[in-house]
């Protein structure tokens, strides 16, 4: 049985199918409602629940307390409706932002490529296009798991093909399915596309990208959007990873910098051998940035994307450096042990 989903301060009202989450139905419709985890932990998708009756699912009584049930709070994440509803939910306007609703597709493995000794290039022929903003990501369905799995996507948008880089996490099981089992030829199930990193061409100001591990896939898509279109203002690449061999895209982001005036690549190793013959930066890619500009980031936009730690540590040093929370965008995925860590008192949306 549907029910009708009201949403303030939008006004817009919707149909939810039965055992439908509210944040699956807005983004299907192509309101975005804001998210991360997508599994009840994290807490970012909270909601108040105006009218109507509600299950809130799998929740987390961490990230949704008991208290906060009986005041009417929710996640829309986890929510299902048991009668028409009306919420209320934060909602900011972005004039860069493209609505896009959120779609299942269908498609073959085409390539697998190791990138790297622990990061696989997976690349896929969906039998649709699918329209996203660089930056973005997909849900990866893993066969006999409940909850898929988000993936960068590392490729420009547009036509059929699509890229995700997928780093091997020990004991996990999605990218132990990547890594172990998924082969050439095999069909794959996602959905997206998903998230709210994207670039602000609107600021017109010159772009920092700040990266760590897999988390090269959403700058990639950005980055080689902006140098196709001609982006008139600099762009700057810092890319941190422990060793030479884990590097990846390494030469081809030294032709885009030998290429285009407007385009600098930084990339910094943190625990490559002293003996080795690497000439460029040894630190943190929070280090080799502070180098590069001097201490200095005022002017800028900054996108920050890699594991939860590494984040961090770039928006404590952009920030000392002058750079503001309404300058710093971030893409990190939230696990159940980052959601049980406590937030930065110094990055409200983080």
């Amino acid at each position: 049985m549907a029910y009708r989903l009201t949403i303030e301060p939008l006004g817009e009202t919707l149909e939810v199918d039965d055992g439908q989450t509210i944040l699956d139905a807005a983004l299907r419709k192509g309101i975005y409602l804001p998210h991360a985890c997508c599994h009840g932990l994290c807490a970012t998708c909270k909601i108040d629940v105006l009218e109507g009756e509600i299950d809130h699912g799998d929740a987390s009584s961490f990230a949704l307390m008991d208290f906060e049930r009986d005041e009417g709070k929710a996640l829309a994440c986890c929510a299902t409706l048991q009668s028409d509803v009306a919420i209320s939910a934060e909602l900011e306007a972005d004039p860069d932002a493209l609505s896009i609703p959120v779609r299942d597709s269908i498609g073959k493995v085409s390539r697998l490529e190791s990138l790297t000794p622990t990061i696989k290039g997976v690349f896929i022929e969906l039998e649709q296009p699918l329209r996203f903003q660089a930056g973005q990501y997909v849900n990866l369905t893993i066969p006999g798991e409940r909850f898929a799995r988000p993936f960068s996507l590392a490729n420009v948008p547009g036509g059929n093909s699509i890229e995700l880089n997928v780093r091997i996490v020990p004991g996990g099981v999605g990218t132990g399915y990547v890594h172990q089992k998924l082969k050439v030829g095999d069909t794959v199930r996602l959905s997206g596309p998903y998230g709210r990193f994207f670039v602000r061409r609107s600021a017109r100001v010159p772009m920092i990208f700040m990266a760590g591990g897999s988390g090269l896939s959403s700058p990639r898509s950005m980055i080689l959007e902006l140098l196709g279109e001609g982006c008139p203002f600099p762009i700057i690449l810092v890319y941190g990873q422990r060793t030479r061999d884990e590097l990846y895209y390494h030469d081809e982001f030294l032709e885009l910098a030998a290429q285009h005036p407007g385009f600098s690549y930084v990339p910094a190793l943190s625990h490559e051998p002293q003996d080795s013959d690497w000439s460029g930066f040894r630190g943190f890619v929070h280090q080799a940035a502070q180098a590069h500009f001097g201490g200095d980031f005022r002017g800028h936009k900054a996108y920050l994307c890699g594991p939860p730690l590494m984040i961090d540590a770039c928006i404590t040093t952009l920030m000392q450096g002058r750079l503001f929370e309404r300058d710093i965008y971030t893409e990190k995925f939230i696990s159940s042990a980052d959601a049980q860590q406590a937030r930065s008192p110094l990055f409200k949306n983080v």
